[in-house]
């Protein structure tokens, strides 16, 4: 039997005791009550990307779209048919983060077999790669409808559709340079990918003037079609098609797309400084924001010529050793202007030129400049990692202040907007 001294030492072991696990129960707690806090500022930035009379205006944004491209029309019907499948529940974004991620995750596999992109890669990865870009190309179309039928259509949907589209052009750009193995003639897949991505700022550039975002009779769907067709090739034929030569002419099958590239840009690009140069709908034809209707080129300008004097005055031949990891650094710092020019359009405001966006690459300048006292592909990285997370940074930030400004979720609708519908 225990002795009343026994009873009062467990009594007192048991209260030592007690308040170690509750000590230890509130470090526990104030750990899982700070471990969101911590992440949070890790994925966002310190301070919110959009004033308060940039989210007043971005409430007042309508969407605006003119014009009807060749395969539309056709297209619009297998999109009405798919749509109907996709579950109520589903958000829009998730939709489409889904599609993005489904593209990029193929062309990821296509960059690991052919880093230098003059590689041949197994057949598989170029079928594989087609049918990325189709899932992408169908759940991208599908969004805005299933937006519609949910009553859950936001400024938010349209950033987020027009933000991913802006990194899939990335991929999709690389993605095609390297099936046709473009690798070998640097200057072409310097042109074709930078082209690319200048085309599609372009179209926001002259959207961020007009107000409306215009499509031409030859637009993206056909381009993605025919990007489709350049992989299902690849598959088909491996490195024997595109390396062939054509009789006459004397250049080999992968010059065709590059003159393609070639031609499109400078029919695009003559549509879209037309409506930048006539079509401002601000006083005495401004944007937009009533901001010079030219300011768009100093960020998108910035980026191109910075890559390529990096890329003429490497000592390392660092584009032609290493391309995609190259295309991929500038790539990230093309979206996040990109996405800064949807976001000027959206809350009609001016873009600020100054952005931590070009510290990968002014870093690569910066070491060219001393002669390279830090090995260039080492900064490459370095460069590529910064304007990542800058990037995602960034998008996660606007998406996220605009989803608490509106009062929704970037991945779920609310169901109130469904019981509504229902």
């Amino acid at each position: 039997m225990a002795t009343k001294g026994d009873q009062q030492q467990r009594g007192l072991r048991s209260r030592r005791g007690l308040g170690r696990d509750t000590e230890q129960g509130m470090d526990i707690e104030a750990a899982c009550w700070l471990a969101p806090g911590v992440l949070r500022r890790l994925i966002e930035l310190p301070s919110p990307p959009l004033s308060r009379h940039q989210l007043k205006r971005l409430e007042e944004h309508r969407y605006s779209s003119a014009g009807c491209s060749l395969l539309e029309p056709l297209m619009q019907r297998y999109w009405e048919w798919l749509v109907g499948f996709v579950p109520d529940w589903i958000a829009p974004n998730l939709i489409t983060i889904f599609g993005l991620a489904t593209n990029i995750f193929t062309t990821l596999v296509l960059v690991y077999y052919c880093p230098t992109a003059t590689e041949q890669a197994p057949l598989w990865t170029y079928l594989l790669c087609a049918v990325g870009l189709f899932v992408y190309q169908s759940l991208d179309a599908i969004d805005g409808k299933q937006a519609r039928r949910t009553n859950s259509s936001s400024p938010l949907g349209e950033l987020f559709d027009h933000g991913c589209d802006s990194l899939s052009t990335v991929f999709v750009v690389l993605g095609t340079s390297i099936a046709v193995q473009l690798g070998t003639n640097p200057d072409w897949m310097f042109f074709c990918c930078f082209a690319g991505m200048f085309m599609f700022y372009c179209a926001h550039w002259q959207t961020y003037v007009s107000g409306t975002l215009r499509f031409g009779i030859i637009d993206v769907t056909e381009v993605q079609i025919f990007i489709m067709v350049m992989y299902l090739l690849a598959a088909m034929g491996g490195s024997t098609f595109w390396q062939s030569l054509i009789p006459i002419l004397n250049i080999q099958m992968k010059m065709i797309p590059a003159i393609c590239t070639f031609v499109g840009a400078i029919f695009s690009c003559t549509n879209y400084f037309r409506v930048i140069f006539t079509g401002g709908v601000g006083k005495n034809g401004s944007t937009i924001a009533g901001t010079s209707v030219l300011s768009p080129i100093l960020h998108i300008g910035s980026v191109i010529v910075l890559a390529m004097m990096i890329y003429k005055k490497s000592a390392v031949q660092l584009f032609e050793k290493h391309p995609c990891l190259y295309i991929l650094a500038f790539g990230f710092v093309s979206a996040k202007i990109t996405n800064k020019l949807v976001v000027a359009h959206m809350t009609k405001s001016e873009m600020n030129l100054h952005d931590l966006a070009f510290l990968g690459p002014g870093l690569l300048f910066l070491d060219q400049y001393f002669n390279s006292f830090v090995d260039e592909y080492l900064v490459l990285w370095i460069a590529l990692v910064i304007s990542f997370c800058d990037l995602a940074r960034y998008c996660v930030s606007v998406c996220n202040q605009i989803a608490s400004h509106l009062h929704i979720s970037v991945f779920k609708i609310k169901p109130s907007t469904l019981s509504t519908r229902q």
